[in-house]
């Protein structure tokens, strides 16, 4: 069984410009996903779709596989993170590299505990699914509409947060870890499908990089787990 990383950096960014080569900690943000995909033994090869040929450069400094850069037409700030996978996925297949899995770690998502990749495709195969989607779990609290609020438990007869039955507990995705059986990503250009699976990881995992202070948080979280 071939499982295929792929980590999607694209170089423009309006929130944060050039925000995949930021230094976080000891190395560039991209690099974090990769020294992560590589420590997983059971990942095959380690792909980063980029159109940038400074991020390609840095991915390859830290033993990362750029065959090919992400077109333009790719790479706006509307196209789907899917397109970026099937490409790439196509693009391994024309020159005889096919995958039975595919793996996608998001490097705005820095945060895996050692093990967590390698665990994440264990819980894929020990539950027989299809996909797996990380998530950390949420309060089973949850309300709506600001204005009118409307609550999604009974209010009225509050249950004590212990006592909330397994089956009903809430998990957020937390965008850090998917993996997809790469007939169904082409198929049906979705990141998840068939039988979708939870991988749970902690809140500080959930650290997602969108502005300036995310990544203070996340240098925090990083030394706090002893992977600074």
């Amino acid at each position: 069984m071939k499982i295929l990383a792929i980590i999607p950096a694209r170089a423009g960014s309006k929130g944060i410009p050039r925000k995949n080569l930021l230094p976080l900690g000891d190395k560039p943000l991209v690099a974090w996903s990769i020294q992560q995909a590589l420590e997983a033994p059971s990942i095959d090869r380690v792909v980063v779709s980029t159109d940038g040929a400074d991020i390609a450069e840095v991915a390859r400094h830290y033993n990362a596989d750029v065959p090919f850069l992400r077109p333009d037409h790719l790479s706006t700030d509307t196209s789907s993170t899917e397109e970026a996978m099937i490409h790439s996925v196509e693009m391994l297949a024309k020159a005889g590299y096919r995958s039975d899995f595919v793996i996608l770690l998001q490097p705005t998502c820095p945060i895996r505990k050692p093990g967590s990749v390698e665990q994440s495709i264990q819980t894929l195969l020990s539950t027989a699914s299809d996909s797996i989607v990380s998530a950390r779990e949420i309060h089973p609290f949850l309300w709506q509409r600001p204005t009118d609020a409307r609550a999604h438990y009974d209010f009225r007869n509050r249950p004590r947060r212990q006592d909330v039955a397994a089956e009903d507990g809430l998990f957020e995705e937390n965008g850090s870890i998917y993996i997809t059986r790469t007939e169904i990503l082409l198929r049906d250009k979705c990141r998840l499908g068939g039988k979708i699976g939870i991988y749970q990881m902690s809140a500080i995992e959930s650290v997602d990089i969108d502005t300036i202070d995310d990544l203070a948080l996340a240098e925090a979280a990083l030394r706090s787990t002893g992977m600074l």
